[in-house]
C-alpha cells in the first residue's frame, strides 16, 4: 500500500512539472530588427568578386530572407583607389577580376538603399597556397571527401573551403516513347526529347575550415570537407566536385570558428554553448548596431576533380528519391477490363509510356510509370555543363 501512495506522488510531481511549463520566447525572436548580412571575400586575382547582401528575418517570421537591392557597393584601398562592383539582382554585386597591391590594406565600403553607410575594417591582403588535392576514402559506410594542401613558407595558418557539386544521375525507367497529343498517338521518343540522363548541381551550405596553428609545419593533411551517403545518386554515375580554398587570418579564422559552433554544434548542453558574432564590418552612423560578416582579401585557389561509380564500392546502391515499383501495363484492348487501357492511361492520361509490349511482331500495348519515374528533367537538366568530361 505504501508503495502505491510513493508511485501516485511522483507521478502527481510529474504532472505539476508538465502542467506548469510555460513557452520561452525571448524578446530577440520577436525583435523588429533586420540586421545587415554580408558575404563575399574581396579576390586579388582572375576570379570575380561577388559580395551577396541580405538581412536577417525573425526566426518565429514567416518570411524568408531575400537580397538587398540598390545599393552602392566598392573595395577600397586604405588611403588609395575605389574599385566599384556592379548591381546582379537580387543582392549580388560583382567586379571582374581585381589586381590588388599586397602591400596595402583593403576594405568593403556599402551605402544602402536607406542611406545608411557600413564599411569593413581595412585588412591584409593574405595569399592562399594551391591544393596539393582533393581525395576520397570511405568512412563508416560513406564517401569521405578531404583536401590537402600546405603553405612551405609557413605563412598561411587558417583555412577555409567552399565547393560546388555537379553530378550525372539517371530516371528510374527510362522511357522509349512519348504521346503525340494532336494526333491521340504513341509515338517513338525523339533526341530532342531525351529525359533518361541528367545533371544536378548543389553548393556548399557547411563552414568547412581548418588550422595548422598548433602544428611546427604549415600542412593540412585529409581535410574533411563533405560526406557522401552510399545511398546518394551523387556517385550513382559520375561526381564532380569544385573545391576553393580560402586563406584567412587569425581573426577571420575566429569568426567562422564562433558561426559554426553557432549553426552546426548546438545539439546538447555538452556542446558548445551560443556566443556572439562579432564580425568586421560596421554601420558607421551607427556603430552599435549589429552587422552579420566578416570580408576577408585573398587569392582563391580552386581544383576539379571527378569520381566514377566504378571508384566506390561495387555494392552500393542509390535509392531513388521516389517510390516507383515495376512499371505497370496498358493494352490497346485488354478482355479483361473490356477497355483500350492505353487510351485511357497513356493517351488521354498521365501515365509515361516506358516500352512496348509485342506480340507477333504487333505492337499490343505498353509498359508505363509516372512522371517522377521517367522524367530525370524534374529534378536536373539534360545538357552536360561546360566543364563536364566523361571517362
Amino acid at each position: 500500500m505504501r508503495r502505491n501512495k510513493k508511485i501516485w506522488f511522483v507521478l502527481l510531481i510529474g504532472f505539476a512539472f508538465a502542467t506548469c511549463k510555460k513557452p520561452y520566447n525571448p524578446k530577440i525572436v520577436d525583435s523588429p530588427n533586420h540586421y545587415l548580412v554580408v558575404e563575399g571575400v574581396i579576390n586579388n586575382g582572375a576570379d570575380s568578386t561577388i559580395v551577396k547582401l541580405s538581412r536577417t528575418v525573425n526566426i518565429s517570421g514567416s518570411v524568408s530572407s531575400s537580397g538587398v537591392d540598390n545599393c552602392t557597393v566598392s573595395v577600397e584601398a586604405e588611403g588609395g583607389a575605389s574599385y566599384s562592383l556592379s548591381p546582379q539582382g537580387n543582392g549580388a554585386y560583382l567586379i571582374l577580376g581585381l589586381s590588388l597591391d599586397a602591400s596595402k590594406k583593403y576594405r568593403l565600403h556599402i551605402v544602402t538603399n536607406d542611406s545608411q553607410e557600413y564599411a569593413s575594417d581595412y585588412v591584409e591582403v593574405k595569399k592562399t597556397q594551391p591544393i596539393d588535392s582533393v581525395g576520397f576514402y570511405v568512412k563508416n559506410g560513406n564517401l569521405q571527401i578531404y583536401a590537402n594542401t600546405h603553405d612551405p613558407a609557413n605563412n598561411t595558418r587558417y583555412y577555409r573551403w567552399s565547393y560546388d557539386e555537379t553530378w550525372k544521375f539517371h530516371a528510374r525507367y527510362q522511357s522509349s516513347y512519348i504521346v503525340d497529343r494532336e494526333n491521340k498517338t504513341v509515338v517513338a521518343r525523339p533526341g530532342s526529347e531525351a529525359n533518361y540522363y541528367c545533371f544536378a548541381g548543389d553548393k556548399s551550405t557547411t563552414i568547412v575550415i581548418g588550422s595548422s596553428a598548433k602544428l611546427s609545419q604549415d600542412v593540412i593533411f585529409q581535410q574533411p570537407i563533405t560526406t557522401i551517403a552510399s545511398t546518394s545518386e551523387k556517385v550513382e554515375m559520375r561526381y564532380s566536385i569544385l573545391l576553393k580554398q580560402y586563406a584567412l587570418t587569425k581573426e577571420a579564422y575566429q569568426f567562422w570558428e564562433n558561426m559554426k559552433k553557432n549553426t552546426e554544434q548546438l545539439g546538447s548542453i555538452f556542446d558548445a554553448q551560443p556566443s556572439q558574432l562579432t564580425g568586421n564590418i560596421h554601420n558607421l552612423k551607427d556603430p552599435a548596431e549589429p552587422v552579420i560578416g566578416y570580408v576577408s582579401v585573398t587569392n582563391v585557389q580552386a581544383k576539379r576533380v571527378f569520381i566514377d561509380n566504378v571508384q566506390v564500392p561495387h555494392d552500393w546502391v542509390a535509392k531513388y528519391p521516389y517510390d516507383c515499383g515495376p512499371p505497370d501495363t496498358a493494352l490497346f484492348f485488354n478482355p479483361k477490363t473490356q477497355q483500350n487501357e492505353v487510351l485511357n492511361f497513356i493517351i488521354n492520361g498521365v501515365a509515361v509510356p516506358v516500352a512496348d509490349i509485342k506480340q507477333q511482331m504487333n505492337v499490343i500495348g505498353y509498359t508505363y510509370s509516372s512522371v517522377e519515374c521517367t522524367d530525370c528533367r524534374i529534378r536536373g537538366r539534360v545538357q552536360a555543363p561546360a566543364f563536364w568530361t566523361e571517362q
